[in-house]
């Protein structure tokens, strides 16, 4: 099977490309280093000839909505409208737990990803994930001022990177099948606590105060609105584990 992967150099592209080829695919990368720019449609129809499935873990780094939305829909629109075109049969593509229900901040952008990936002619199979547990390391990187990091409070559920890259994969495999079961990890964490955590994995000393996001996205992130339902797969491998590990 031929592949693309839109975003295939990011944070979970880069894994999904690992597993794909693993199982032997043949994997494209669709980026805009690679002459596939999904926010200008740049070379997007000749990155995807011949391939039958795009998964898409394109992404932004942003908390405005509006830049969110903005890049969201350019990239999504553009990337569906080249596989129209070139005759794609499979859009898989990665969102978050519960985004529609705190569709605020980034995940605004993600709602807006949703609704053209519903609404348009290529059949598609959506997965919903937790937060992984690289978003401690973003997380301590982003939120400072200044010299100080800070912890921003929140309730996750977060999983494994590989988890999510070999589920995206098997769906890739499987005929699309509209909205996939959530994915989450093995257990609900402090996200304070795995920031500070990291921190302390990494060396780091200095003071972390906890702080609450504010508005209606940091009450999201607080009183459990992004935390996986009952029915949602888990993966195995906790925050402690993967922490072990870096």
């Amino acid at each position: 099977m031929r592949i693309a992967v839109a975003g295939g150099t990011g944070t979970a592209g880069r894994r999904v490309v690992e597993v794909a080829r693993s199982r032997g695919h043949d994997v494209a990368i669709a980026t805009r280093g690679a002459g596939a720019d999904a926010t200008t449609g740049d070379g997007l129809r000749e990155a995807l000839q011949g391939v039958d499935v795009v998964i898409d873990t394109l992404n932004v780094t942003t908390l405005d909505a509006r830049t969110s939305e903005e890049f969201f829909r350019a990239s999504t629109g553009r990337l569906l409208a080249a596989e129209g075109a070139v005759g794609v049969g499979h859009h898989v593509a990665l969102s978050i737990v519960n985004c529609d229900r705190a569709p605020h901040g980034y995940y605004a952008g993600k709602v807006a990803q949703e609704a053209l990936i519903t609404a348009g002619a290529v059949p598609w199979t959506i997965l919903r994930t937790t937060q992984f547990h690289d978003f401690a390391a973003q997380v301590f990187a982003s939120a400072r001022i200044g010299p100080l990091h800070l912890a921003p409070r929140m309730r996750t559920q977060p999983v494994s990177l590989d988890d999510v890259a070999a589920r995206l994969v098997d769906l890739a495999e499987a005929p699309p099948a509209g909205w996939a079961r959530d994915l989450a990890g093995p257990q609900e964490e402090s996200l304070v606590a795995m920031v500070r955590g990291y921190a302390r994995a990494t060396s780091h000393r200095g003071p972390l105060p906890a702080f609450p996001l504010p508005g209606p996205l940091g009450r999201a992130q607080r009183d459990g609105t992004l935390l996986p339902g009952l029915d949602a797969d888990r993966g195995t491998v906790t925050f402690a584990q993967w922490l072990a590990t870096q």
